[in-house]
């Protein structure tokens, strides 16, 4: 599709085809006549050795085995592969038997690497003390991006950090020392941001305990977010299970400019497909527009594919992240030679399900990441909702857009506000993306901008973007609006505050709209007014998409694993209130599941920040008893419209559902969640299945699961059920008990039946869907799949 030149400084055309292609020959034969095709050229000079990083120079990258294995499975299927398919089943730990259907087949695949975010890093580290295995079998790193709270600016908030997780920080650093993995300290930055410096390559295949792992995605590889314990199977050399995934097909076209931004491409796509309409899926990304993106800006379009439920997003190997190769220290002539191999050839996509659209610069929310709006109309769009339109705060950075461009870009507005003495009329926070970006836009300019402006330069961390933010300019419950280049809106994500109404953009209309302090500012058509009141209209930023000298490393914040940790001592107080050392769950008794209790029937959308919330609760990441106490406290209860406030079965009382849950494990009583679609959509936090199991939690009934969170389920010996009629989850009220029979015949692909009693005595039977496989079961009947790996290791 060709592209008109733009108009009014924004274009470009954006071309959405779906391409959900399985092994059908229907759609073998459209593959063979119009899809596009990936080509992976012969290995070049195979004897050259190519390192993985510069941390790891004797871990090195395997192209061989990658183009053996795609030879193996394109023979086998067929068919011309896709990029992603290549990279994916390249990984296959037996290409020649593993069985391929797309949303069937669960793939076991061998990746390349692991990397651990610290939030999640300490339930993994503990699940993998408890395997008892003496090291690491794959590449790992750990990374201190999470526990570092937002309130007065960079240096103090880290020295305060390291004061207040001290243990933590401690614990992380023995365990990677001890058991072969690399740790990041605090102040290094953003994990998506680090890996993308140093870790990822075009065809890694990638998996990190963190949902925005796809950031990887900007530079070629295959990078996925998963639970700690898929993160233990990886490091124990277990071949990690993934459902094979469909592929949905994104073709740019036309050119960048203007205002707008690789964010307004996700926003986009979020507006289009929704928070599950990737579900099961690998994004690609293709076509002319692709060159147009920088490397860093492909890697916020990845990143953001977590908000519409996708396994990963990924783009093809090309010019721009070749040059960010080079600027990163990985221009080696080894190493470019062989990431050509995934060099694209441009075909055409054709598909039916199709649209086509103007892309102008987008703000999506409030409380949604998917609900997509144009800036030019967020305005009105907000009076007639009732939204506040005053910007109380503009907040740019997160793992989605800290950029050496996405700074610069922000600087470029700021600096022309500036040049009219005028400064930001809302807060405004500005967060690297890494130690790498803070030193260089400090020695660039760019740091003394944005604070001139009247920016708070915050430290290399998540910080405000997973609720890490000490605010004080509101009272909780007040009604108010915050802009951020971030990825998550959800209620109460940023600040706790269920009365923030948080839109997300780029970092440049972040930073624009903090200018003119309300959300009736279109920087396109607007102006501003000046200190000598004159006015004056904001011109589209420009800025270098990576430094014109080389990148300021800043400080050393990398610690190195020994070659032998074996001696060396991880602590763990047993009176420690942020470490815990895992009991193992209880195996699966042989009987069903009768007469459960319904601790609650969900309304609504159910995050993973509303089963396990952040903030607050993050320093207890490593406690699993102490961090149960926030299970479920953002849900709300259909029965009264309230949150963390449910009926006790056995007393009749209201209370805080974790106390609730607590009281019917004290009384032997298992119990189960009902929920509605898409349940677990968000993070990856592993911790929102490992706490209604610790708790007594059985089963989660729900419409649909997101991927991540179901399989987090499956992990820790819940069962994530579905109704096989939707509208059963009308049937059941929160009063009724529940029985799961069927239970010793548990077989894959046969649902398992559910009985609703109901209080007058009256039954109803209705069917329960799962997508459990052979092994999967066996988790379950194990009691966890850390249980079922303890028990195959004896045999």
């Amino acid at each position: 599709m060709s592209c008109r030149p733009p108009r009014f400084g924004f274009v470009p055309l954006l071309g959405l085809a779906r391409c959900l292609l399985g092994p059908d020959p229907a759609a073998k034969q459209a593959l063979g006549k119009s899809v596009r095709r990936y080509h992976v050229s012969s290995v070049l000079c195979q004897r050259a050795k190519v390192a993985m990083s510069q941390f790891e120079p004797n871990e090195y990258v395997d192209y061989e085995k990658l183009e053996k294995n795609i030879k193996i499975v394109q023979k086998r299927l067929d068919r011309p592969l896709t990029l992603s398919e290549k990279i994916v089943y390249g990984h296959l730990d037996d290409p020649v038997k593993q069985e391929i259907e797309r949303g069937k087949s669960y793939l076991r695949l061998r990746p390349d690497r692991v990397a651990m975010q610290d939030a999640t890093a300490q339930m993994a580290m503990l699940q993998f003390i408890s395997s008892g295995l003496p090291k690491v079998a794959v590449p790992s790193t750990i990374h201190c991006d999470h526990l570092i709270e937002a309130q007065l600016g960079g240096e103090k908030d880290l020295k305060r950090a390291k004061d207040i997780n001290q243990e933590v920080y401690n614990f992380l650093a023995t365990a990677g020392a001890k058991y072969g993995v690399g740790f990041w300290k605090p102040g290094s930055g953003i994990i998506h941001q680090i890996i993308l410096e140093n870790y990822s390559y075009p065809g890694v295949m990638l998996i990190g305990t963190d949902s925005h792992t796809p950031n990887g995605g900007g530079l070629g590889g295959i990078c996925i977010g998963v639970g700690g314990a898929d993160a233990v199977d990886v490091m124990a050399g277990i071949p990690w299970e993934l459902k094979c995934p469909k592929v949905i097909g994104v073709k740019l076209t036309g050119t960048l400019s203007g205002w707008s931004s690789p964010k307004d491409v996700i926003l986009k796509v979020a507006g289009i497909l929704t928070v599950k309409g990737g579900t099961g899926a690998i994004i690609e990304y293709h076509g002319p527009g692709v060159e147009s993106i920088s490397c860093t800006g492909m890697a916020t379009i990845c990143n953001m594919g977590a908000e519409i439920g996708a396994t990963t997003s990924i783009f093809p190997y090309n010019p721009r992240m070749k040059k960010y190769l080079s600027k990163t220290g990985r221009a080696g002539k080894k190493f470019t030679r062989h990431c050509k191999k995934f060099t694209r050839h441009n075909m055409e996509v054709t598909d039916k399900s199709s649209w086509f659209c103007l892309l102008k610069p987008l703000i999506n929310g409030p409380f949604t990441p998917d609900l997509a709006h144009s800036v030019e109309e967020i305005g009105s769009v907000a009076e007639k909702k009732g939204w506040p339109v005053d910007i109380r705060v503009g907040l740019i950075g997160s793992c989605t857009n800290s950029s050496y461009e996405d700074m610069g870009r922000s600087a470029a507005v700021a600096k022309q506000a500036l040049a009219h003495g005028l400064k930001c009329k809302s807060q405004f926070t500005i967060t690297p993306g890494s130690e790498q970006i803070r030193a260089t836009i400090e020695r660039d300019g760019y740091s003394k901008i944005l604070r001139d402006v009247g920016g708070v330069v915050l430290a290399n961390a998540c910080g405000p973007c997973i609720g890490q933010w000490d605010r004080k300019d509101i009272k909780k419950g007040e009604k108010n609006t915050i802009v951020t280049s971030y990825n998550r809106n959800f209620t109460g994500r940023n600040d706790a505050n269920p009365e923030t109404h948080a839109f997300v953009t780029s970092p440049e209309i972040v930073t624009a709209l903090s200018l003119a302090g309300t959300l009736k500012f279109n920087p396109e058509v607007d102006y501003l007014t000046g200190a000598d009141g004159k006015k004056f209209k904001l011109e589209a930023p420009d800025a270098d998409e990576l430094p014109k000298l080389e990148f300021d490393p800043g400080q050393d914040t990398y610690q190195k694993p020994p070659k032998d940790g074996s001696s060396q001592h991880v602590d763990v107080s047993p009176t420690s209130q942020r470490l815990q050392l895992l009991e193992p769950f209880d195996k699966w008794d042989g009987k069903d599941l009768e007469d459960m209790l319904i601790l609650i029937k969900v309304k609504g959308k159910c995050t993973t920040d509303h089963i396990s919330a952040a903030g607050p609760w993050l320093k207890f990441r490593g406690h699993l008893d102490n961090i149960s106490n926030n299970l479920l406290i953002g849900a709300i209860n259909i029965e009264n419209d309230k949150a963390n406030s449910v009926r006790n079965a056995l007393t009749q009382e209201f209370g805080p559902v974790p106390d609730t849950a607590r009281y019917y494990k004290s009384q032997g009583v298992n119990w189960v969640v009902v929920g509605d679609e898409n349940y677990g959509e968000g993070s990856s936090r592993e911790h929102a299945a490992l706490e209604p199991r610790h708790l007594g939690g059985r089963a989660i009934i729900v419409k649909s699961f997101a991927r991540i969170h179901e399989t987090n389920l499956k992990k820790q010996g819940l069962l994530p059920l579905t109704f096989a009629d939707p509208a059963d989850y009308d049937k059941i009220h929160p009063v009724d008990k529940l029985s799961i029979v069927g239970l010793k015949d548990f077989a894959p692909g046969k649902p398992l039946k559910c009985i609703i009693k109901h209080p007058n005595g009256s039954q109803e039977t209705i069917m329960l869907n799962h997508t459990f496989n052979e092994s999967q079961i066996e988790w379950f009947q194990a009691g966890s799949a850390l249980n079922r790996m303890k028990e195959l290791q004896k045999h």
